[in-house]
């Protein structure tokens, strides 16, 4: 839970720039004209520049996938966290925020916002006490 609420910024921001990248899946991919069109095309073939493409795209998507799960298992378990202090730590470290930084915002030591963390993520690890969003 500690890695995925570390993770958490980062994947988000992969998510919509892959996102805005999916709409743009044809860009760069101009129809053959000429000669060229008439030509036999590889289709599915590994050597297949599109179809290289594809798959490189396909990946992505997956990896798309796999981030969106991550980050929905973080944010099923926000509510958990009800104690003003955690609330702003945990919103700084969905940020991105380092620990010095949170610190340094809040006028407390890192050392104390590293309990405050660690306390947070107890509470996410405890699965069982979810609240069901509505």
């Amino acid at each position: 839970m500690e890695q995925l609420v570390k993770d958490y910024h980062w994947m988000i921001n992969s998510v919509k720039v892959i996102r805005e990248g999916m709409n743009e899946v044809g860009e760069g991919m101009t129809a053959r004209y000429g000669m060229e069109a008439a030509m036999p095309k590889a289709v599915g073939r590994p050597s297949d520049p599109i179809y290289r493409e594809f798959n490189r795209r396909e990946k992505r998507l997956k990896k798309v996938y796999e981030y969106e799960k991550k980050i929905q298992l973080v944010q099923e378990r926000i509510p958990l966290i009800t104690e003003d202090r955690e609330v702003e730590v945990l919103h700084w470290l969905l940020e991105g925020k380092s620990l010095r930084w949170i610190g340094r915002h809040m006028q407390v030591s890192d050392r104390q916002i590293g309990r405050i963390k660690d306390a947070i993520i107890e509470k996410m690890s405890q699965m069982s006490h979810v609240p069901q969003m509505s």
